[in-house]
C-alpha cells in the first residue's frame, strides 16, 4: 500500500451487494490488493445461515477489516428493507466506537443503455464537508434521482449523524455482474484514498467473476426487487 501524503484520520470503506455487484468487487478487491486484515465480524440474528470459505478458510458473511487508518465493513449477502436499517445502525455504531471521521460507500447505479465499456461515476455526500472531495478528485455529483433500498438506508442514518459520508455510484447493468464498472469505482477510490492500486488482475479475470458470481447477482437482484416493492417502508432521497 503506497500512500504518498500520510493521512491518520481514521475512514471506513462499506460494499455489500447492489446493482452489478458493483461494491462486493471493488471492496473485496481493495481488501486484498491492500493486504488488510480482518479484525471482526457483524452478526444479527435474522441473517440466513451462511458461511462463505475462501482458500480453505471459513468466512462470516459480514466482516470488518483494517489496515493502519483504513477500516472496511464488508457484506456478502443482499439485505431486505428491514435488515438494511439494523445493519446501517451497526455501522454507525461501529463509527462511534472507533472514531471514524468519514466513511465511504460504493453502489452501483442502474444504467442498461450507457456505451459498453465507457462507465460513468457520480458522487453523493451527506455532508458539505465533503463537496471538496467530489471537485478535488473531478466526480461528477449526482443531481437527480431516487435512492432506496440499503443505499438510501445508510445514507437517512448518516445524514442526520456527525459522520460525513461519500456515496460513489458507478454505472452498471442491473441485471448482471459488471467488472468494468467496479475497475472505475476501483481507481475512483484509489484516487479519493490517494493509494497506489493496479487494476490488471481484475481486468484478467473478468470473465470468471461473472460466471462465478451468476447465483450471488441473483439474490442481490431478488432482494433489490423486494426493496422497490417496499418502497413505503424504505426512505427515498429526491435531488
Amino acid at each position: 500500500m503506497k500512500v504518498s501524503k500520510p493521512n491518520q484520520e481514521n475512514i471506513l470503506l462499506v460494499g455489500f451487494p447492489s446493482n452489478g455487484l458493483v461494491g462486493t468487487f471493488s471492496i473485496s478487491y481493495l481488501v486484498h490488493y491492500l493486504g488488510m486484515k480482518q479484525i471482526g465480524e457483524i452478526d444479527h440474528p435474522d441473517l440466513p445461515p451462511t458461511l462463505f470459505v475462501e482458500d480453505g478458510e471459513i468466512l462470516a458473511p459480514i466482516r470488518i477489516y483494517k489496515k493502519d487508518n483504513l477500516f472496511v465493513i464488508m457484506s456478502d449477502l443482499p439485505f431486505d428493507p428491514y435488515r438494511a436499517y439494523d445493519f446501517s445502525e451497526s455501522i454507525l455504531q461501529y463509527c462511534k466506537n472507533n472514531d471514524i471521521k468519514k466513511i465511504i460507500i460504493v453502489s452501483g447505479m442502474e444504467t442498461i443503455n450507457r456505451e459498453p465499456n465507457t462507465p460513468k461515476i457520480y458522487g453523493l455526500v451527506t455532508h458539505q464537508s465533503l463537496e471538496e472531495i467530489l471537485y478535488d478528485n473531478q466526480i461528477s455529483k449526482f443531481l437527480s434521482g431516487s435512492i432506496f433500498g440499503t443505499d438510501a438506508a445508510i445514507i437517512t442514518v448518516f445524514r442526520k449523524s456527525k459522520v460525513p459520508a461519500l456515496i460513489l455510484y458507478a454505472e452498471c447493468h442491473p441485471f448482471f455482474p459488471d467488472p468494468e464498472a467496479s475497475i472505475l469505482a476501483i481507481t475512483t477510490l484509489a484516487k479519493v484514498l490517494n493509494v497506489k492500486v493496479d487494476t490488471t488482475d481484475i481486468k484478467k479475470r473478468m470473465e470468471r467473476l461473472r460466471i462465478q458470481h451468476r447465483n450471488l447477482m441473483e439474490e442481490t437482484i431478488r432482494a433489490l426487487q423486494q426493496q422497490q416493492q417496499d418502497k413505503t417502508r424504505v426512505p427515498q432521497i429526491y435531488r
